[in-house]
């Protein structure tokens, strides 16, 4: 496993900003599919979310964008992060910034899951 990356559970691994030259790496671990968690255009320099998203669907990963602007999840993030988390078979990756947002939705999902609302 790439060491810029975080494994929260057997399921979900986060980490900082890809490239779409990583998209290739991340499909041969595994990942069935890449959830971005960061808004287009919050940093110089920053691949737009299509170039990602095309990326994915060249190396047979399905893209999901779930933008969010600070690490307060909303209640659209935790349910969109929830249902992909769902209705994946298989591995999820997610990125933003730093990863920390990424984490922040999945701790919320994982904290809604064991109060049985999600």
């Amino acid at each position: 496993m790439n060491p810029d990356w975080k494994e929260l559970d057997q399921q979900v691994t986060v980490s900082g900003q890809i490239r779409p030259e990583d998209v290739p790496h991340i499909a041969a671990a595994g990942y069935r599919v890449i959830v971005c968690n960061r808004p287009d255009g919050e940093e110089a320099g920053q691949p737009d979310w299509d170039e990602i998203a095309t990326a994915c669907r060249h190396n047979g990963v399905t893209p999901k964008y779930v933008p969010l602007a600070d690490r307060s999840p909303t209640d659209y993030a935790v349910n969109s992060f929830g249902a992909v988390m769902r209705e994946t078979e298989g591995k999820v990756f997610a990125y933003c910034r730093s990863g920390a947002r990424c984490q922040a939705i999945w701790n919320a999902v994982k904290s809604r899951q064991a109060a049985g609302a999600l």
